[in-house]
């Protein structure tokens, strides 16, 4: 798949997009601390940290424990490299992320604090959008449509199901669900199941 950088096939205003997207993206202890906060509750397990210590070890501790959360943290870390404009060790973060999980987010995409990738093999390009407690379960992609540059955002509480594809500039409401091996072309309204290829609406 190809998940080249848009900033490298258009001109001056996309690499504008581009910087205004980095400036966006969060401070790396807080986006990780949340994501360890979320990613602990999922799980069963302790999530209320009593101190940013605390927060910081419980991290450490879901690192070791499962390889998602590594990649998504050294995703996390290699958006902040690039916010600040450190070269080459994005470059390493990127691939520690790719190697640990199969994660592969482009460096047009932003990922709120709180997002939970459960077990890795993820891939999001394009300008994508994912907010705080949205769910991206294994084989899932986001990203444009043909050859475009706009994708999805996806709204906090969805739950992406495993192989799903979420494709074009379109908009996937708060707590909605997108089924397994979905092909998703158009928006989901909030609350709202989607399955099939091309995915529909559930009757209720």
């Amino acid at each position: 798949m190809n998940t080249s950088n848009p900033e490298q096939s258009a001109g001056g205003g996309r690499r504008r997009d581009l910087k205004e997207i980095r400036s966006r993206h969060p401070a790396f202890l807080t986006a990780l601390l949340t994501d360890a906060r979320v990613a602990a509750a999922y799980r069963g397990e302790r999530h209320e940290f009593r101190s940013r210590l605390d927060g910081v070890l419980q991290a450490l501790r879901l690192m070791l424990m499962t390889d998602a959360f590594l990649g998504l943290a050294a995703y996390r870390l290699k958006a902040r490299l690039q916010a600040l404009g450190i070269p080459v060790l994005p470059w390493i973060a990127h691939h520690v992320a790719l190697n640990s999980a199969d994660i592969s987010i482009a460096d047009t995409v932003v990922m709120h604090p709180g997002v939970f990738i459960p077990n890795g093999r993820v891939v999001v390009y394009g300008f994508a959008e994912v907010r705080p407690t949205a769910i991206l379960l294994p084989w899932v992609t986001v990203g444009p449509l043909g050859g475009g540059v706009e994708a999805p955002t996806i709204g906090p509480g969805a739950q992406i199901g495993s192989g799903a594809k979420l494709l074009g500039g379109i908009d996937v409401g708060a707590n909605a669900r997108v089924g397994t091996n979905a092909v998703l072309l158009d928006d989901v309204p909030p609350n709202t199941t989607v399955v099939g290829m091309p995915a529909r609406p559930v009757a209720e």
